[in-house]
């Protein structure tokens, strides 16, 4: 085979054995800091390596692909890849990968606890007993409203919102969506964003991070929704206004809502009003967190890059890479 190319692993503790496939060919650079790296840490650590796997999140920017002379290709080992400057890759003839599809039931189950507990409450209601105040509760206080019968409206309809959606049915729940790229299944309703806000109980979000979808929810589309509605938000957090969030929360635009992914990850402020209303649920963006989805993101990212170092080929390009492909 030669000399093994170089692949740098930004993070040392990658669940599966995918690294390790990936060992007996190539020689694997990991990250060891004990923080997420920064810029300068990946330009270190990819040198003259020909390929970067790497976690949605790491800054994979212009000046990064401009010093690391020999890269050849991005793997994200994620669905989502909003840290990756693909318009800076293309321009180089850089193809960058990510995991679609692997996380879809994952990221649905979470999807389905987080309205849960956001819809009755339940945040609130652990955080009292855990406080020591149980004796002193008072159930008005602490009644939510049912999952059951309601109407859930899923902006986006992709792998992730279909999962949710066939979730959706054990729970009785009526089922509409808006997505501009989809057109009508069967048992879903497609319908304008604005009547999907208006009509729903639940509004969840499945959009990609684009230009388009960037404060797709603002207080305009927060008015909209009914003061017994619940937002649940696993995408990504700069979708929704947060500042107009909260005001929906406290105001009692919206009864409340459910959200693992924030504007700033990892959220440094205690303060944040986020973290601190009773009407809604935060989790640490742990959507795809189960050691089987995490390990099969691996894979994945695994595969691509062994596919592309034979083949010059991808399993699964970012719509970006397509020309950068199609060119070689």
């Amino acid at each position: 085979m030669g000399t093994k190319p170089a692949v740098a692993v930004t993070r040392p503790d990658l669940p599966g054995a995918g690294l390790a496939r990936l060992a007996e060919c190539a020689v694997l650079r990991l990250w060891q800091g004990g923080h997420p790296p920064g810029v300068d840490d990946l330009v270190e650590l990819i040198g003259d390596g020909c390929a970067v796997i790497c976690v949605n999140g790491d800054p994979v920017t212009d000046r990064l692909l401009s010093e690391c002379r020999n890269l050849r290709l991005v793997a994200v080992a994620s669905a989502g890849y909003d840290s990756v400057d693909v318009e800076a890759a293309a321009r180089r003839g850089i193809p960058v990968a990510n995991t679609p599809g692997v996380l879809a039931e994952t990221v649905a189950d979470l999807t389905i606890a987080l309205t849960i507990w956001a819809r009755r409450g339940l945040g609130a209601a652990e955080r009292n007993v855990r406080s020591g105040g149980w004796t002193n509760i008072d159930q008005a206080d602490l009644s939510g409203l049912d999952v059951h019968g309601a109407t859930l409206g899923l902006v986006g309809y992709g792998a992730i919102g279909r999962a949710v959606a066939a979730r959706a049915v054990g729970f009785g729940l009526t089922v509409i969506a808006y997505d501009p790229q989809q057109g009508n299944q069967a048992g879903v309703r497609f319908c304008p964003l604005d009547e999907l806000l208006r009509e729903s109980d639940i509004v969840s979000l499945h959009v990609p991070l684009t230009d388009e979808t960037r404060g797709l929810i603002g207080e305009r589309e927060l008015r909209l929704m009914k003061p017994t509605s619940t937002l649940i938000n696993t995408s990504r957090g700069v979708i929704v206004d947060e500042p107009a969030l909260v005001r929906a929360l406290r105001e009692g635009w919206i009864h409340s809502a459910g959200l693992d992914v924030q504007e700033c990850e990892p959220n440094p402020d205690p303060n944040d009003p986020l973290l601190i209303l009773p009407n809604v649920v935060v989790l640490p963006h742990v959507g795809s967190a189960t050691l089987a989805a995490r390990s099969s993101m691996v894979d994945l990212a695994v595969d691509n890059v062994l596919r592309f170092v034979e083949s010059g080929l991808l399993l699964t390009p970012v719509r970006e890479s397509q020309q950068v492909l199609e060119g070689e």
